[in-house]
């Protein structure tokens, strides 16, 4: 590519306007910046080295593995993950047909910048400096790297290589993916939401959890008929139906949030999302649902082991949500709330004195009416799941599932003995100490199965 060529790609870049900010980032600026260079009349090689190592530099950094080549990868990324009024728009279902003309000429422009892959630049810069001349490698990976996630711990990864292995195809014509573009983020989402399945409410911000807790339903042993109602109304919601809060009660270990973790994983291919709320942050929620409000997508806010005791009043905001509020609440967000107690607010025998006489202390002037509002919170769930302690059949079914799942080979009877006394030893009979024998158990027999040093 000659000067004059580069110099026309370099205005080209300066006019997009609905794809602006996908050559903002830092490498991208880097990126600009050194063709800039190599379309002057005397490139000085001090400067080029220093733009070029730059650019390699900052892209050796990132984790963004769709593409062999570092560059192509970024680009790549920045197109799929970034928001802008199309992808925004198409995620919520609302595209003009002005804006899609525009993003296919955008996309025209960005593919003329794909296609200098880091392999063409260095050469552009070795034939403008000859100095230069070996200085540096191209920054690529191997194919057998980016190899999809056998064990489907990151639905949304496969998606998005997919769809970045077509646009690098060669003489792939980026104008015409706009659509496809586009029924990718309506599927799945724009910026952040598009890339991440799990999110953390933190420093009144969202923040991306880059490596969830990849469990699923299928590892689950075990109180399947407790978890199939959830599994109802988290499709429900993901078609856009009436859809319920739900609220998961039960003893320490009886797989409560895990179930919710895996929901979202089964889902999150579907468009579904999890935000996590700390209970002390719910006086953050009308912040965290302006986030999420107007999104194409549907979202599962998770307050993970939710209780309050009598001083603490941030179950308000939460009742404002659930059902009260004078403001709609957004209708692509429930709350899925686990807990290890039915009434989630404690209420104690004075709550109940009408008289006062039985508890002098109660100073209530109507106690029933406090009783009251402390049992309404779990009522506004408009579903209520019980898991309860496992009896031992239940739990030795549990440990007999995922003996099996993991092929770990033990006699019945010795199984189920180990087991038993393992239950006795412990904290109580739960799926996590079932999960427990099970670790302990192939641990042990993993080390009694390796060779002497």
């Amino acid at each position: 590519m000659d000067r004059v060529e580069l110099n026309g790609l370099l205005v080209r870049a300066r006019g997009l306007a609905v794809l602006r900010g996908i050559l903002a980032s830092e490498p991208a600026r880097d990126f600009l910046e050194l063709l800039g260079l190599l379309a002057g009349e005397h490139p000085e090689p001090p400067t080029v080295a220093d733009a070029f190592g730059r650019l390699w530099g900052g892209l050796a950094v990132e984790d963004n593995r769709l593409l062999p080549d570092a560059w192509q990868a970024h680009l790549a990324g920045r197109l799929l993950d970034g928001e802008n009024p199309f992808s925004l728009g198409a995620e919520a279902g609302r595209l003009a047909p002005t804006l899609l003309e525009q993003t296919r000429r955008d996309l025209g422009t960005l593919r003329s910048f794909f296609d200098l892959d880091a392999e063409a630049l260095l050469g552009m810069v070795e034939d403008a400096v000859p100095g230069l001349f070996g200085v540096w490698t191209p920054w690529r990976d191997p194919e057998n790297s980016l190899e999809a996630d056998a064990d489907g711990k990151d639905p949304l990864g496969e998606v998005r290589r997919s769809l970045a292995r077509k646009l690098a195809a060669p003489g792939a014509n980026w104008a015409e993916f706009a659509e496809a573009l586009a029924d990718h983020h309506a599927a799945h989402g724009a910026g952040l939401f598009g890339r991440y399945r799990a999110f953390r409410w933190e420093d009144g911000a969202l923040r991306a959890v880059v490596r969830p807790d990849p469990v699923r339903l299928s590892s689950l042993v075990g109180y399947g008929r407790e978890r199939e109602p959830l599994l109802e109304n988290t499709r429900r919601l993901l078609a856009g139906f009436p859809s319920h809060h739900a609220l998961l009660y039960g003893p320490p270990g009886t797989g409560k949030s895990s179930t919710v973790k895996a929901v979202l994983n089964e889902y999150a291919a579907r468009g579904l999302r999890l935000v996590e709320l700390a209970k002390e942050d719910l006086r953050e929620l009308p912040r965290v649902l302006a986030a999420l409000r107007g999104r194409g997508l549907r979202f599962v806010l998770f307050v993970d082991d939710l209780s309050f005791e009598e001083h603490e009043v941030e179950y308000k905001a939460l009742k404002a949500l659930l059902e009260g509020s004078v403001e709609e609440p957004p209708g692509n967000v429930r709350v899925y709330a686990t807990s290890n107690r039915r009434n989630l607010i404690r209420e104690r025998f004075s709550d109940r004195d009408e008289g006062g006489g039985a508890f002098p202390d109660n100073d209530d002037v109507h106690p029933y009416d406090t009783m009251r509002e402390k049992l309404s919170l779990s009522a506004r769930f408009g579903l209520r799941l019980t898991f309860p302690a496992p009896d031992q059949k239940r739990y030795l079914e549990i440990v007999t599932g995922l003996v099996r799942e993991r092929g770990v080979k033990v006699p019945e009877e010795e199984l189920r003995k180990r087991a038993v006394l393992w239950d006795r030893w412990h904290t109580g009979r739960s799926g996590r100490t079932a999960r427990q024998f099970v670790d302990e158990l192939e641990a042990e027999l993993a080390g009694a199965n390796q060779s002497p040093p």
